[in-house]
């Protein structure tokens, strides 16, 4: 087979993906970063850990894709968790799977992720340019070539995965959306995904961390998730793995109302929990209610709780009423928080929107409207929630376009067929 010429434009974890994959298949491939290093972002996930995937296979991956889970079904069928995890320890990486089938580097360092990604990348000879692309330059809905911002580069094939508009310092500043944009692809709103929340009735929690707590996601008063394990109050209102997880599912600000109800005591059901206020109101029967809760709660939670609980501070323990006592039970099994809106879609993790996927072929990657144009990764109007899944996203799209790309033919049959399908 001929080698092929193909550009990729994004050094991050879809980027270093689809360049090592078309390298694999027989392409010369330049990658284009603009940042001095690879995988900046990649280096920060996890808290700088790395959930480089996660061990699922096809149908549980779909699943934990609320938005577009359909269009990787072709990507996924030849790339899954399994398939991420056999590559990277043969690129010498170990890795551990941890609860919710999280996997991980052994060294828990994300830095060895992406360092074997570059040895990958050096020894498949790619040529790797520090220079920002700017724009597409295509000619009769064929593409030709890329300026950048040193030079212009001639390419028939193009790959983009320049990330999405999430944690900009990182270089995902949205200069794929607008080339896409430019080329005559459809952009799907730009919001965070994996966020903190805001909720301005928190702000005097700042600071505090409950742990080992259950969360209950309520859209318009409807249940719609609930999850265990720990929240941050911030001076915004909420932050922390559990507030993260469950704004992926609270995608719909502009037309519903969301609310977060918080267990303090999910270890104990209410006839449990009945009893152990009763033990504790017995053994400060003479304080009064504000300085009887030191056993039960955070000092910092205490006068929030007793306000909202309606009982007057300074009421003596002894003289609280059954039904006092039932209110107070039921605030520690349901405290509410109302969440206004998501915080900035550049302090998410993720961006959900991004390109249309009618118009992007799900099993190559290529443009339905651009012949040679390639897209994958976060660009993508595809999103999952926490526990590696998007990072799996990332590492499917990546390998699909790195492979079709290299195969790529130059006649127009391609470029008909992938305009047959618009949607």
């Amino acid at each position: 087979m001929m080698s092929k010429e193909v550009l990729v434009i994004g050094g991050g974890a879809a980027g270093m993906m689809a360049t090592i994959t078309a390298a694999e298949e027989g392409a010369s491939v330049t990658l284009l970063e603009p940042n001095e290093r690879l995988g900046k972002k990649l280096n920060i996930t996890g808290k700088g850990r790395c959930n480089v995937t996660n061990n699922a296979g096809l149908e549980e991956l779909l699943a934990h894709v609320p938005c577009n889970g359909k269009f990787l079904y072709s990507a996924f069928s030849r790339f899954d968790g399994r398939d991420s995890i056999a590559f990277f320890e043969a690129l010498g990486v170990p890795l551990k799977t941890e609860r919710g089938n999280r996997v991980f580097p052994v060294s828990d360092c994300a830095f060895d992720v992406s360092a074997a990604l570059e040895r990958r990348l050096k020894a498949r000879k790619v040529t790797i340019i520090q220079d920002r692309a700017q724009s597409l330059e295509i000619v009769d809905g064929v593409l030709c070539g890329v300026k950048g911002a040193q030079r212009r580069y001639l390419a028939s094939r193009v790959i983009l995965a320049t990330g999405g508009v999430s944690y900009p310092a990182t270089g995902s500043t949205g200069d794929g959306h607008r080339m896409a944009a430019a080329a005559g692809h459809t952009i799907t709103p730009l919001q965070g995904s994996l966020v903190p929340l805001q909720a301005p009735g928190c702000a005097v929690l700042q600071g505090l961390s409950l742990r080992n707590i259950g969360l209950t996601v309520f859209e318009n008063g409807k249940k719609i998730y609930t999850d265990f394990g720990e929240l941050l109050f911030t001076h915004f209102g909420v932050s922390g793995p559990l507030v993260l997880s469950a704004s992926a599912h609270m995608r719909h600000f502009h037309k519903k109302t969301y609310q977060l109800e918080i267990d303090l005591k999910p270890a104990l059901d209410e006839a449990v929990l009945d009893r152990r206020l009763l033990s504790d109101f017995e053994k400060y029967a003479n304080h009064d209610f504000i300085n009887a809760l030191n056993d039960l709660l955070p000092r910092k939670l205490i006068s929030v709780v007793v306000e909202r609980s309606g009982i007057p501070p300074r009421q003596k323990i002894h003289t609280l009423t059954r039904e006092q006592r039932r209110t107070l039970l039921h605030l520690l099994k349901h405290f509410t928080i109302n969440i206004t809106a998501p915080r900035p879609v550049e302090e998410a993790i993720v961006t959900s929107g991004g390109v249309k996927v009618g118009e992007i072929n799900p099993t190559t990657m290529e443009s339905k409207l651009v012949k040679g144009l390639y897209f994958a990764g976060e660009l993508i109007d595809v999103d999952a929630y926490t526990g590696g899944f998007n990072l799996q996203i990332a590492w499917a799209t990546g390998r699909a376009a790195g492979r079709s790309a290299a195969h790529s033919k130059d006649n127009d049959t391609t470029r008909h067929e992938a305009q047959g399908g618009l949607s």
